[in-house]
């Protein structure tokens, strides 16, 4: 597709790339019931948004141009590369797609995506069993799914940061602490004081550390 701007306008490019995302999540976590096609259509959101600056029209580039040039005049901001905004901004003497936060957010996404295709399965037996989801990622963390979409969106604004991707992130953040606490009452309301003992020994995001798992299961 031709375009005055190298690199950008290539919209079916975007459209083919946050495409593949979703799917990609979507193969891994498929949404059971309202609330986990809410979770899904946020995070599809926030992709469909990165992609379409990362490839269609860089509108951060074009709002923050003027001071990024008065800022960083050896940088050439309308150039694809210069989307990697933090390898940029750092200075980095080397190619953007190598650079420290490029690699980072390769680990998070990959995190990510395995914390979502590991959770899947323990779920999907225990809710055919009837039953609290333990085993797996459940045995370290309530809500690994949601853990999955946080690190996957960090990763992404580690390697792409957009005004709107950066303005979505503490939003879908707050929405999914709300779905988990939505989903830890419902699960209460089912499973009882079972569910509730869980909650006491398992972390609702951050895994606890080895000695304080290792007390926790003392206590049991």
């Amino acid at each position: 597709m031709n375009t005055a701007i190298p690199g950008y306008g290539l919209w079916l490019l975007a459209a083919i790339n946050a495409a593949f995302f979703i799917f990609f999540a979507w193969s891994f976590y498929k949404p059971l019931n309202a609330r986990d096609w809410r979770s899904f259509g946020l995070y599809s959101a926030f992709i469909v948004a990165l992609f379409a600056e990362m490839y269609g029209f860089p509108l951060t580039l074009f709002l923050l141009g003027g001071w990024l040039s008065s800022r960083f005049p050896e940088v050439d901001w309308l150039s694809h590369d210069a989307g990697h905004l933090l390898e940029m901004l750092f200075g980095w003497r080397v190619n953007p797609h190598f650079g420290p936060f490029h690699l980072a957010s390769f680990v998070l996404i990959g995190g990510g995506f395995w914390l979502l295709a590991a959770a899947w399965p323990a779920l999907y037996r225990a809710q055919r069993e009837g039953r609290i989801a333990r085993e797996g990622p459940y045995a370290r963390i309530r809500h690994p799914q949601y853990v999955g979409f946080f690190l996957i969106m960090t990763g992404f604004l580690l390697q792409w940061p957009t005004l709107l991707t950066l303005a979505m992130y503490p939003v879908l953040v707050w929405v999914y602490a709300r779905l988990s606490i939505a989903e830890e009452r419902d699960c209460v309301e089912r499973f009882g004081e079972d569910y509730r003992r869980y909650m006491a020994e398992v972390p609702r995001f951050i895994p606890r550390g080895r000695r304080a798992a290792q007390a926790v299961e003392a206590r049991r």
